[in-house]
């Protein structure tokens, strides 16, 4: 079952096909565990998209999520060369946003409170993850990067 869902998270297809979703305003359809983070390209310049879980939601204009694909993901590259982006959750219109990625003991607090609240999710999820990262996830000193997305309200 974890090949599975490595080979469909490694499908550029699958992956980019819920952004449809959010372009039409239909994003809400995902969940509220879901967002749409649009970010500028380091290299390009050009806006990218891509579609996350959410990990925490400790504030109302504050989010978490992980970097499955540890640093080397190129929205997680893109976010650090530029932490300028824009959130869209459910269908509301995307917000600006300042994208910071978490110090070591926040990124724990932060998965520890994903896996308190979602134990069976997190079952599933933990060896999934752990063969994409290419190394196991402990209770401390994660190697999964966390990014905290603080929207802008005007």
């Amino acid at each position: 079952m974890v090949d599975l869902f490595v080979r469909i998270l490694q499908s550029r297809r699958l992956v980019r096909a819920p952004i449809w979703l959010y372009r039409i305003r239909a994003g809400a359809l995902l969940g509220s565990r879901m967002l749409m983070l649009e970010h500028i390209g380091r290299k390009s310049g050009a806006r990218r998209q891509v579609v996350l879980e959410v990990i925490d939601h400790p504030e109302p204009d504050v989010y978490i999520v992980a970097s499955g694909f540890g640093t080397r993901a190129q929205w997680f590259r893109n976010i650090t060369a530029d932490p300028n982006v824009r959130v869209q959750v459910g269908s509301r219109a995307p917000v600006a946003a300042t994208a910071r990625i978490l110090d070591q003991q926040d990124a724990d607090r932060a998965l520890a409170t994903y896996r308190a609240r979602h134990p069976r999710a997190w079952a599933q999820l933990r060896g999934v993850l752990e063969q994409t990262l290419g190394e196991p996830i402990t209770d401390t000193n994660t190697a999964l990067p966390m990014v905290e997305l603080r929207m802008h309200r005007s």
